[in-house]
């Protein structure tokens, strides 16, 4: 049904702002307990040709190859437009993997990386996001900096330092801290619209989130997916953190991986494609059993994904 009787369900008519236009029986419950859409690698629509391989550790050695670099990038391409435009989509959730490039000049300049780094540098990025968080104070934000590459051992504390200094002075009031229990109402009485977590083994400051688990199936097969997926869910998810479902689907990391990045006529977008309406399916079907937090996707902003995630917010409590 898409309402009740003699009360009509109140619909999200813009996606920009979608989180401000939920009904107000979810204003109070934690974030936690809310579907958020999320974009997985969400910069991998940057990625630099001409960056060294970062991963899969078997092409490593194959840097200096232009053709190389060429396939690495048609197979880790999972996102098609920008950061913006993810945003303005609805995208709240941003699965942020950070690198060093070999060879950077700059003392302290980072970049985003899924098999090759990108183009555009870390701070320049958070600093779009900020001005975005400025322009639409009710939308929540969760930034997650992981899987950092590169950093020389002799280099690593001071540039997590720096990286978490410049997030703390950019975001400043709007970071809402750890500790407390994040719900959209005291997000937006306390102006606090923008939640980062960080993997680093490390003390971190109380502004700064630790770890968000990020659960995935592991596999290129979308039946295997959903298997590994439903027994995580329905086994270890946490009931009071954040918690991530990713619908991605991911390549072998041996030699097996061959079989797919040297077909002339494919590359991981459309292999996603063609998953994508499957695993849409799914995540409807295991919402009705466990609930839902985050889910990530691949090319987060084509076809039903963000509707889909959204609408589980309002269909289950219909």
């Amino acid at each position: 049904m898409s309402a009740t009787r003699g009360k009509k369900r109140r619909a999200v008519t813009s996606y920009c702002d979608w989180m401000s236009q939920l009904p107000p029986e979810l204003h109070n419950i934690p974030l936690f307990n809310l579907a958020i859409p999320g974009s997985h690698d969400s910069m991998s629509y940057d990625l630099d040709i001409n960056s060294r391989i970062i991963e899969p550790d078997i092409l490593r050695r194959f840097s200096k190859i232009y053709c190389a670099r060429k396939i690495v990038r048609r197979w880790a391409l999972t996102q098609e437009e920008t950061i913006t435009k993810q945003l303005d989509a609805g995208v709240r959730y941003f699965d942020l993997r950070v690198a060093r490039k070999q060879n950077e000049t700059d003392p302290t300049r980072l970049y985003f990386h899924h098999g090759l780094c990108t183009h555009t540098d870390v701070e320049t990025v958070l600093r779009v996001v900020h001005d975005w968080a400025e322009r639409h104070p009710k939308e929540i934000l969760i930034l997650a900096l992981s899987h950092f590459k590169g950093f020389d051992k002799k280099d690593e504390q001071r540039l997590h330092n720096h990286l978490i200094n410049f997030i703390k002075t950019l975001f400043g009031p709007k970071l809402f801290p750890r500790g407390e229990t994040p719900t959209l109402k005291k997000c937006w009485d306390q102006g606090r619209n923008v939640i980062v977590s960080y993997d680093w083994q490390a003390k971190r400051p109380l502004e700064i989130w630790t770890e968000i688990i990020y659960y995935y199936g592991n596999s290129i097969d979308p039946t295997k997916v959903e298997s590994n997926l439903r027994q995580q869910l329905e086994k270890e998810r946490p009931s009071r953190h954040f918690f991530v479902c990713g619908l991605n689907l991911t390549l072998p990391r041996d030699a097996k991986i061959l079989k797919y990045i040297l077909r002339l006529c494919d590359n991981f977008p459309n292999v996603i494609r063609r998953s994508l309406p499957r695993l849409l399916r799914w995540v409807k079907e295991q919402a009705g059993r466990t609930p839902m937090n985050i889910v990530a996707s691949d090319l987060a902003t084509r076809g039903d994904f963000i509707s889909t995630v959204v609408e589980l917010n309002i269909s289950k409590r219909a």
